[in-house]
């Protein structure tokens, strides 16, 4: 068993070392609840911000000594970045432990507006506490293939960072519909699911609502910050048919 914690945290752009304090205070937050997996915005490291100059500037390999700052972290973490490999660039979900990079997942289906990044084509799956997880990256979720691919190999829940800081009306339009197509994602799936995303105003235009929630495998919200603020949500997770506490 492990507690999945997911984070709605404020949107950071271009600041690595506020990015990180962040970081370390919500995984302050959730050592007091005993989470096991704590998990991040997409490109929650650097901003979401998918203009060539931002992630040219911001872009950094797996392998940067900036995560190893995070090593007094208890918590597996499922953080947010923009990747750079080579001379290319990926919107990746990075598994850190204790400072390390153990893994990472790559996001498969991009929008339009993110063709500076090359998608990914793997579902990784990793474990904490014998519980098995995988990841989808926000607009990962409108495809059925991609967590199916997780649960194919084996994973009791789908971790999913996400970044929706968008014009008004469609924040709006948005905030629940969101759940509504990660909710059949639990249900085809029988994976628990948890979301990350951002909250409050980028400029007088672009607000974040989120939601950031914790579902069942029937697809039912059991745990979810409240629209406006940021926080930490957690549940316990046992496997697929356990009962959530």
């Amino acid at each position: 068993m492990t507690r999945i914690g997911a984070c709605q945290t404020p949107e950071i752009l271009g600041d690595v070392d506020a990015a990180l304090a962040v970081v370390r205070e919500f995984a302050a937050l959730a050592d007091h609840a005993g989470v096991g997996v704590l998990l991040f915005p997409e490109c929650f490291l650097q901003g979401y911000l998918v203009t060539e100059s931002h992630v040219r500037a911001q872009a950094l390999p797996l392998d940067s000594p900036v995560l190893t700052e995070l090593a007094g972290i208890r918590q597996t973490l499922v953080l947010g970045m923009i990747e750079r490999e080579g001379g290319r660039y990926f919107n990746t979900a990075a598994v850190v432990v204790a400072g390390q990079v153990v893994g990472r997942y790559r996001k498969t289906f991009l929008v339009p507006g993110e063709s500076v990044f090359t998608p990914g084509d793997e579902y990784p799956v990793f474990d904490r506490d014998g519980v098995r997880f995988g990841i989808n990256i926000c607009y990962d979720t409108r495809f059925p293939a991609a967590a199916a691919a997780v649960a194919a190999n084996g994973a009791q829940v789908l971790l999913v960072p996400a970044q929706n800081m968008m014009p008004r009306e469609k924040a709006f339009f948005w905030q629940e519909r969101h759940n509504a197509i990660r909710a059949e994602r639990a249900r085809e799936t029988g994976m628990w699911l948890a979301s990350a995303d951002v909250m409050g105003e980028r400029d007088e235009s672009r607000i974040g609502l989120g939601p950031t929630c914790l579902l069942d495998p029937a697809g039912q919200v059991v745990a979810r910050v409240p629209t406006g603020v940021s926080g930490v949500v957690h549940a316990a997770v046992v496997g697929p048919a356990d009962p959530y506490d």
